[in-house]
């Protein structure tokens, strides 16, 4: 993938070269394929298609309307099933005092390199450097501890919005990589572990229906292995999703059983009804704009994006196709008319009536955007008391008569919903490989496979895997072990280390 300034210079180049082309040509295409170069394919969409704009601080980009309604549309869901779940919002600040930073070593050595640092107030050097959040552990816990005294302040259950930053890394991506991103993080505590491992896989259970009944992306749910988990943690799980023409594994989302070791280093203790002290079980989780990254990359095409219409800002485009000597203004009633229909029917619709492009280039800027349906309305279908619609995810025509519009647009929505997971599923599916060996696990690996492997378990051999794969396009890792664990005939010894086999783990490259 090029350089984030290389991409600014082009897509500035680009649009101010756009302004000047005659407006009715159709000359909105992407000038990469996503087949040919996924990277510049990417980068094209996520510009082009009006969900980011570039920032003039590397690794920093601008979400624009088009990619946050979709992050509200997620947002809407989830902070309606937590709060279901009697967890409560709160907003703790940006800024982290080092001496509460450095308190968790394991915690904070995961993610040091990251972490941003203001040195400076005006031109004056600040005696104490002060961190930026790179995730909200360590600022919280010191108030849990002094919130929380006995076995009646628990449950605790509290949701952030907001941003992190985290700066040291190389190959910023729009949404899946970024020095800043928005996410939400839930920091619970509770008195049991049964109660927090039930939360945990809760949790996991919503971000699953977040990628699979919004974003129409299949994931697979699992646990990560001990190299893999959250630092400071006691286990993590996760939803891990896979880019079929990258042949990449990417973690979706992620719900942290903490165990108690914060409440350790933090000091957060309660009196339980015997009133002995007792020390409290801790749950960390979170998912963030990368969720709108993966979206782009499974189902965008080499026409733009393709959204599924439950997070599109807009389900229905309507455009009026005048001819010459057509009843223009006819036909732009009959728009009005339709986007009035299909608004009090509660779908999110517009009509494009831009004089000064004609139907064909807004065609290919509505694709770029990945309206799910545009409906077309000209003079024929006046006389017959029709529409035609087209749908974005595979280009059907279909001519639908006024008076049953509602229902139809209904009925292809939800298809187009379905379909999009379907053809997602199935290219995902085409990319598993189950491996027995090393070899085996090899040759997949370099047919960008997602790898079923069985495994000793040992954080050793994890670690040789990475050492033996490394290369140009990256080492090697486990993605999880998934909860749905097929069966393990005994016997069975690990595709790397030839010792027995404990469990069936992904394998592969991953974001």
């Amino acid at each position: 993938m090029a350089t984030d300034e290389a991409k600014k210079s082009n897509t500035n180049v680009k649009s101010g070269g756009k302004k000047k082309e005659v407006k009715k040509e159709t000359g909105l295409g992407l000038s990469n394929k996503k087949d040919d170069n996924f990277g510049e394919w990417y980068y094209e969409v996520v510009v082009n298609g009006e969900m980011i704009e570039y920032y003039d601080i590397s690794g920093c980009y601008i979400l624009r309307p088009w990619a946050i309604s979709i992050w509200e549309t997620m947002q809407t869901f989830f902070d309606a099933e937590i709060k279901k779940m009697k967890i409560k919002n709160c907003y703790f600040p940006l800024f982290v005092s080092p001496g509460v930073l450095q308190r968790e070593k394991d915690h904070i050595e995961g993610f040091a390199p990251e972490v941003a640092w203001v040195t400076k107030s005006g031109s004056t050097d600040l005696d104490v450097h002060i961190a930026i959040r790179p995730t909200s552990e360590t600022v919280m816990y010191p108030y849990y501890s002094k919130w929380i005294r006995g076995h009646r302040d628990l449950p605790l259950k509290l949701n952030q919005w907001c941003n992190v930053v985290r700066w040291e890394f190389s190959h910023p991506t729009p949404f899946i990589r970024s020095r800043e991103f928005l996410w939400q993080e839930g920091h619970t505590a509770f008195a049991t572990k049964v109660e927090a491992d039930e939360e945990v896989l809760e949790i996991l259970e919503l971000y699953r229906r977040i990628y699979e009944e919004y974003l129409e992306i299949p994931v697979i749910k699992g646990k990560k292995s001990e190299l893999e988990k959250f630092a400071g943690g006691l286990y993590t799980t996760s939803v891990e999703a896979f880019i079929p023409n990258t042949g990449r594994g990417i973690q979706g989302a992620t719900s942290h059983c903490l165990g108690q070791n914060f409440a350790k280093m933090f000091e957060i203790n309660f009196e339980n009804e015997k009133g002995e002290k007792q020390m409290v079980w801790q749950n960390s989780w979170a998912y963030s704009t990368r969720t709108i990254g993966v979206l782009v990359m499974v189902h965008g095409d080499d026409n733009g994006l393709v959204l599924p219409p439950k997070v599109a800002s807009v389900q229905v485009v309507v455009i009026p196709v005048p001819y010459k000597d057509a009843d223009t203004q006819a036909i732009f009633d009959a728009c009005s008319e339709t986007v009035n229909t299909l608004s009090k029917a509660g779908f999110r619709v517009e009509a494009d009536f831009r004089d000064n492009y004609s139907p064909g280039w807004k065609y290919s800027h509505w694709e770029m955007k990945g309206v799910p349906l545009r409906i077309e309305i000209g003079p024929k279908d006046l006389v017959n008391s029709q529409v035609r619609i087209v749908r974005r995810d595979n280009s059907a025509k279909t001519d639908i008569p006024m008076a049953k519009l509602t229902e139809k647009v209904k009925e292809m929505l939800d298809d187009v919903q379905q379909s999009l997971f379907d053809a997602a599923k199935q290219k995902r599916d085409a990319c598993i490989k189950v491996v027995k060996t090393w070899d085996e696990f090899m040759e997949a690996l370099n047919q960008k496979k997602m790898i079923l492997a069985p495994w000793c378990d040992e954080e050793e051999v994890e670690k040789d895997v990475k050492a033996r794969t490394k290369g140009e396009m990256g080492a090697a890792k486990t993605l999880c072990s998934p909860f749905d664990q097929p069966e393990l005939p005994e016997g069975t010894l690990c595709f790397a280390s030839g010792k027995p086999a404990k469990k069936w783990t992904y394998w592969g490259r991953s974001y």
